[in-house]
């Protein structure tokens, strides 16, 4: 699992995160909301040591990497993540083949000869075919959302951050990517977290959801006991995403 304790990140404006204190328990799907600037893409960052915080502890099974400077420690430990970023992030000169097995090649000691195999059941497992050859200026928006998936588990990673994942897509899109993300997690048994501003997307897919509200964590329960929370962000939150409160909500 992975253990947080007294987290805290500044910038020279602001204290995006103020003290948070959460465990992500192994196989769950948590699910971080909030408000846009509310530092949702921060907190990742800062369990992978992308960014790295003023104070606290970041528990990797076991290892904590809050503090350390230990570059063999950090690289070891980010082995075990997949960080799927909220563009997608794939190279544009390079093919969906290159794509999928670039962290096959950097990250693993797989010989090169296992990629073809590795890539194609990693594309099918994402629900893509025959699509090795292309480049991510021939995929649609969905597609080039598979690739980026199939690529962050190619490597078989024990964690998977989904950074805003439904941003700035259609509902059509938006549900494939929900699927998607349920999936890896019921298939692969990966532990998932995700940031997003879509209180419908966290509550549908998530075993616990926190809301994140001036750099503390208000409210962390399971999607029903979300739902009913008593907390004036929450509520406040749910009214502007339309979900409502109380009884309405359920």
């Amino acid at each position: 699992m992975i253990e947080i304790k007294g987290l805290v990140k500044t910038f020279p404006d602001k204290r995006v995160i103020d003290g948070i204190t959460v465990d992500i328990r192994e196989g769950e799907l948590f699910s971080v909301i909030g408000p846009s600037g509310m530092g949702k893409s921060t907190f990742i960052k800062c369990l992978i040591r992308l960014l790295k915080p003023e104070s606290g502890q970041i528990v990797v099974d076991g290892t904590d990497i809050g503090s350390t400077t230990n570059e063999f420690t950090l690289a070891k430990v980010r082995r075990s993540f997949a960080y799927l970023f909220q563009e997608g992030a794939l190279f544009d000169s390079l093919t969906v083949f290159e794509n999928v097995s670039f962290g096959l090649k950097y990250l693993t000691d797989i010989p090169k000869s296992d990629y073809p195999k590795i890539v194609k059941e990693k594309l099918a497992l994402v629900g893509l075919k025959d699509v090795e050859h292309l480049k991510p200026a021939e995929l649609s928006v969905g597609m080039k959302k598979r690739v980026s998936l199939a690529r962050s588990i190619a490597f078989a990673p024990k964690y998977i951050l989904y950074d805003e994942p439904t941003t700035g897509l259609d509902p059509v899109t938006t549900g494939m990517v929900k699927d998607l993300i349920t999936d890896m997690r019921a298939k692969l048994g990966i532990t998932s977290v995700v940031v997003t501003h879509d209180m419908k997307l966290a509550l549908d897919i998530s075993t616990r959801v926190a809301m994140l509200y001036n750099g503390k964590f208000v409210e962390v329960s399971e999607p029903p006991k979300f739902r009913q929370s008593p907390d004036p962000a929450v509520r406040e939150f749910m009214r502007i995403s339309h979900l409502g409160t109380g009884d309405a909500a359920q």
